[in-house]
């Protein structure tokens, strides 16, 4: 159970405090309080169904980011059976935002990339809260053109607040690594199945995204732009950012209503941070079940299903030489009224 409870979980935290207390009271004197015990989980097992069966898109947002649940590392120290941390990307430095190596899922060894934020103040400034720096970018192109080389499958594990927009990061070429990462991901020669653990902002996100299963865990977002920096922009405020969280349809309910994801990956009740060793075991069991459909393809039919998926996303017009005429026709009568 977690211990941080956000704002629209206080009901529960008061139910979880009368629990703990009539707990103390049965074991401390002579009372059998195991009904009124009964009847109160009972009671806080009703209240969580009705809480969140109801979330809106900014208490998604904010269960993606409680500061209990589970990262990259957790999911891999917990559900591999071996793995190996490599780092760098040999061109500049050992980004501590993306961990990568590989790993050994029953006997099938994948090669497994994702964002790590950390677990305390400390742990979170070394790894730059999760979020990428060119060289983070490079490092895992690198690793997965070593897991092409030997054929071993890809999986990303995505949690970003978006990907480090300082000045040196520019520098660096933080756009093109980003870039350079797509058009290679698009090519890449092995599986890849990418997860969305908890935040997916951005360029960040899509770094490591570009997939050909794309799945969001259940209380995750998945977005161009977070909501307080998409309030930002329109109204010039934070104030306004659960407006902007609903107008953004940032959930995975909506990511796959438009369909730019393949799945949405249920989680424990009131999230995976209430029960991170369930979250985990479900994780693990869908990552064999997906590459199970995936590794007996043809490399190339793979590759051409893969880009074909990414060209049918997104509505746009064609516009022919005649259509573009009669459309601009249009304009200059409307500017001579």
């Amino acid at each position: 159970m977690a211990t941080t409870f956000m704002d629209f979980e206080k009901p529960l935290e008061a139910l979880y405090e009368q629990l703990d207390k009539l707990k103390e009271v049965g074991e401390q004197g002579e009372v059998d309080v195991t009904m009124m015990v009964r009847e109160l989980e009972q009671k806080i097992a009703s209240k969580k169904s009705e809480i969140y069966a109801n979330l809106t898109g900014w208490q998604r947002v904010q269960l993606s980011r409680h500061p209990e649940r589970p990262y990259t590392l957790f999911y891999l120290n917990t559900i591999c059976k071996k793995f190996i941390e490599l780092h760098g990307d040999r061109y500049a430095g050992d980004d501590k935002a993306i961990v990568g190596g590989l790993a050994d899922l029953d006997g099938q060894t994948v090669m497994v990339i994702g964002h790590q934020k950390g677990t305390n103040t400390k742990m979170r400034q070394y790894r730059n809260f999760g979020m990428a720096n060119p060289e983070g970018y490079r490092k895992a192109l690198r690793l997965m053109k070593m897991a092409e080389r030997f054929g071993f499958p890809v999986v990303t594990l995505i949690d970003t607040p978006g990907a480090f927009p300082g000045l040196e990061a520019e520098q660096r070429g933080q756009a093109e690594a980003i870039a350079r990462n797509l058009f290679e991901m698009a090519q890449l020669k092995v599986p890849i199945i990418c997860y969305i653990i908890g935040e997916g902002a951005s360029g960040g996100a899509l770094g490591i995204g570009l997939g050909d299963k794309v799945f969001m865990l259940e209380h995750t977002w998945y977005s161009v732009i977070s909501p307080e920096n998409c309030s930002t922009i329109l109204w010039r405020s934070w104030e306004f950012k659960e407006q902007a969280a609903e107008a953004l349809r940032l959930d995975a309910d909506s990511m796959l209503s438009f369909g730019l994801i393949d799945g949405i990956v249920e989680e424990p009740i009131g999230g995976a941070h209430n029960a991170p060793e369930t979250m985990a075991i479900t994780l693990k069991a869908h990552i064999l079940k997906e590459l199970s459909k995936l590794v007996g393809q043809d490399p190339e039919e793979r590759i051409m299903t893969r880009i074909r998926k990414y060209e049918q996303m997104g509505r746009y017009d064609h516009f022919t030489p005649e259509l573009l005429a009669k459309d601009q026709e249009k304009g200059s009568k409307k500017t001579k009224k």
